[in-house]
């Protein structure tokens, strides 16, 4: 290996452009001839398009294309084909596209949107799942049964786009067992927006046949793809390049408007500029799902968990989009953290009329997390356990079972808790402080992981001794591709990472890549670097060992030199070595590939799920100290402390960057973000004067303490990073409020309104009619029952 090390306190090169303002986003992108596009949405959750007119907008003065569903025949969707880029006949959602033009002017296009003639018939709708979940319910899609299915073994039907199970052992012997209490809770948390500073936006071009678009994604590739099916061309006419990306947290984990640039492009033989006003953004992001979360439990009275069963209801909205995917995690979210005798789970992902969901940042872990965390709490007060010895009894450990029967290796959350335990305060916390308000500590533990997948990548050795990274990997924020991707490369070839080009993601130079989230972009973007950098090694050691006349084994590569081992000064510098493989057998490079392990799951356990186990479990330890105001219901959080599991911290500074800032996020989740859904079906909430995210003063410093040791097959025993520092934040909040007012905290966000209720006792219990009381009637069909069964 090098004789570099990786880890470093590195800084990341884009820092200075971003904070001078020189940085160019998509947002800042301009072509010559450029026209700018617009969309026409529907003002309606739900109806049948009689007639839509658009002679009339052609004719619009500046205009120079017009597009609808006419022009684009294709239908996307994950595990199922069901979302076409425009309403066709009906409309799904308030928002949902009819038309797109495109004008020499912003204003032009945006007159001409008005001069387009629609005829809608309101149909009803249905707007909560509880709704879409009564019998004789108006269905979303009532053509369901004609998606074409793009993964087998998810159970559909009416309502319900989706539905994943997991069994494992005999629950109902557990839950039969006379030495046992048997807990119930039930959870209900509302939608997110990402808010994003830089909104979606997208230039597209179309020359030589091709389409070449330039967008704000974290996914180049799923563009690329997803636009060529939905304009039924081949993917191959498609090159998508991204310039940097101002914020993404999963809201550009999938295709959003590049599609409509595209086709406007193509139809007016002109670039096309699409951006979407904050308004647009609000009130058509991809949210964080709501979601409705019961939860059962058979302890034992030491606290054994002999048996649990759950069911998740996840509103995707319209479409089935990213919560198709996101109902496979609940198994190792829900399912995670600690040891079950049995499980049995269900995650369903279901249509209502109103704006499609979509990945947002730990995805439905956080609320998961959340809810099954409080429940642990509800489990040791009903056994009169503490609840620290609870977790501390019952966390994953090596050897044991997650809930779909993969094994799992290393003590890790254990250690974590006990790291947790000196980061605290030994002294008795106060049950209420000077100023009146009543004070509350929690400590919950989390389980995520990394989202594996492929990813390719091509090192170049430049003739100067500089290397030229090529992937499909984006910098959305996080500094993967600007510091660790950069220091692998740097130490397996002995250069400074300063010296080490990070090229922006394009498909027509790089390989597949899945796109970044997940956590996956140290870890597989990593994996294949490290590979292809080790190829690029291999070339030149061969290299310089003819030069040198010394064995490859004896050389070391560092400080931009290739040297014999004990011999400091010797050799070549690697610009040397560099330039004379080129003049010899030209220039040197190296490609290098990456995906998951495939970790097993039990035979029989899963069914309708897109990942049945884990190749990279992540753990987080989370300790929250609140105090709550009892006049005002006001929630401060007083301290917070994170352990994080991060396998090896290769930038330290730039983790400790990350945990801050998911922390923080964590917090609007916890304590002020919630959309809401009007009678009409549109979102409440149209910009930063109804949607209230942290601000300056709502910051609270972060006590951070890195675990690292625990077993990975990421490269150089890494693991993401920048996912997980959110995953505890809810449920930490949630059960230090709950331990500080005394109450029963089954709801997400602790508003003033909403704690006030609860401290005045005027909260009823939350009741969930629409998940029936036996697990197996909740079910679309029996667990691991095929269609055709």
């Amino acid at each position: 290996m090098a004789d570099v090390s990786a880890t470093m306190d590195l800084r990341r090169r884009d820092a200075s452009d971003k904070l001078r303002g020189r940085t160019r986003y998509t947002i800042d992108r301009y072509l010559p001839g450029m026209l700018h596009a617009a969309v026409l949405r529907a003002s309606v959750p739900a109806g049948r398009i009689v007639r839509l007119d658009t002679a009339r907008a052609a004719r619009m003065p500046g205009v120079h294309a017009v597009v609808t569903a006419a022009d684009a025949p294709g239908k996307i969707g994950i595990g199922i084909a069901d979302h076409p880029l425009f309403a066709r006949d009906v409309i799904r959602y308030d928002g949902e596209p009819l038309a797109a033009v495109a004008a020499s002017t912003l204003a032009q296009a945006q007159a001409a949107l008005a001069a387009i003639e629609v005829e809608i018939a309101p149909l009803p709708a249905v707007l909560t799942m509880a709704e879409a979940l009564a019998p004789e319910a108006a269905l979303v899609h009532p053509d369901w049964r004609e998606h074409e299915i793009l993964l087998e073994g998810g159970a559909r039907a009416g309502n319900v786009a989706w539905e994943a199970t997991v069994v494992r052992s005999d629950v109902d012997g557990a839950f039969a067992r006379p030495d046992v209490e048997i807990v119930e809770s039930t959870f209900r948390v509302g939608r997110q927006n990402h808010v994003a500073f830089e909104p979606r936006a997208v230039v597209a071009d179309y020359e030589d046949g091709r389409f070449h678009i330039e967008t704000s994604t974290q996914v180049p590739w799923t563009v690329r793809n997803a636009t060529a099916r939905l304009l039924g061309v081949a993917p191959s006419q498609v090159r998508v390049t991204v310039p940097p990306v101002g914020g993404g947290f999963g809201l550009k984990f999938d295709l959003a408007i590049e599609p409509f640039a595209a086709l406007l492009a193509r139809a007016s033989g002109r670039p096309v500029r699409l951006v979407n006003s904050r308004e647009e953004e609000m009130l058509t992001c991809l949210f964080r799902e709501n979601a409705e979360i019961r939860i059962r439990s058979a302890v034992t009275r030491d606290g054994e968990i002999v048996g649990r069963e759950a069911v998740v209801l996840m509103d995707c909205g319209a479409y089935g989009g990213e919560q198709v995917f996101l109902t496979t995690m609940t198994a190792h979210t829900l399912g995670g953290n600690y040891r079950l005798g049995s499980v049995r789970l269900v995650s369903r992902a279901v249509y209502t009329n109103t704006a499609p969901n979509g990945a947002f940042r730990c995805c439905n872990g956080v609320y998961n997390t959340f809810a099954l965390e409080r429940h642990t709490d509800e489990i040791a007060q009903r056994i009169g356990m503490d609840p620290l010895v609870f977790r501390r009894r019952n966390v994953l450990g090596d050897g044991d079972l997650g809930a779909t029967g993969q094994v799992f290796e290393g003590d890790v959350l254990g250690p974590m808790l006990e790291r947790m335990d000196t980061l605290r305060d030994p002294a008795a916390p106060p049950r209420a402080l000077a100023d009146g308000r009543l004070y509350g500590r929690a400590t919950t533990v989390g389980t995520w992981f990394v989202f594996v997948g492929p990813s390719a990548a091509t090192v170049n050795m430049n003739a100067d001794g500089t290397a030229t990274l090529v992937t499909s990997g984006v910098e959305i924020g996080s500094g993967s591709m600007m510091q660790s991707l950069p220091q692998i490369v740097a130490s397996t070839l002995g250069i400074p990472p300063e010296t080490v080009i990070v090229r922006a993601a394009d498909t027509d130079a790089a390989g597949y890549d899945v796109g970044v989230g997940g956590g996956r972009t140290t870890v597989s973007l990593g994996a294949a670097s490290l590979s292809a950098a080790q190829e690029v090694r291999t070339k030149l050691l061969k290299i310089a060992s003819e030069w040198i006349e010394a064995a490859p084994e004896d050389l070391v590569m560092r400080q931009g030199r290739i040297e014999i081992a004990g011999a400091p000064g010797s050799g070549r510098t690697i610009a040397e070595v560099a330039a004379r493989a080129q003049a010899q057998i030209g220039p040197i490079s190296g490609t290098g590939a990456f995906t998951g392990a495939g970790v097993q799951a039990m035979p029989g356990c899963v069914a309708g799920h897109f990942i049945d186990a884990i190749d990279i479990p992540i753990f987080a330890v989370h300790d929250c100290e609140v105090a709550v105001d009892p006049e005002t219901g006001h929630v401060e959080v007083l301290a917070y402390r994170v352990v994080q599991d991060v396998g090896r911290a290769l930038n330290p500074r730039a983790i400790h960057g990350q945990i801050q800032g998911g922390v923080v996020q964590g917090l609007g989740y916890a304590l002020h973000e919630e959309v809401t859904i009007g009678a009409n079906g549109r979102v409440c909430q149209n910009g930063f004067e109804t949607y209230r995210v942290p601000l300056a003063q709502d910051v609270v410093p972060v006590e951070i303490s890195l675990y690292e040791g625990a077993p990975s097959i990421g490269p150089l025993g890494t693991k993401g990073a920048g996912e997980v520092p959110i995953l505890n934040v809810g449920a930490a909040v949630a059960c230090a409020v709950a331990n500080a007012t005394g109450k029963r905290v089954q709801e997400l966000p602790l508003t003033p309104p909403r704690v006030l209720e609860l401290l005045l006792d005027r909260k009823q219990d939350l009741a969930l009619a629409h998940i029936a009381a036996a697990w197996a009637d909740n079910l679309v069909r029996p667990h691991n029952q095929s269609d055709r069964s």
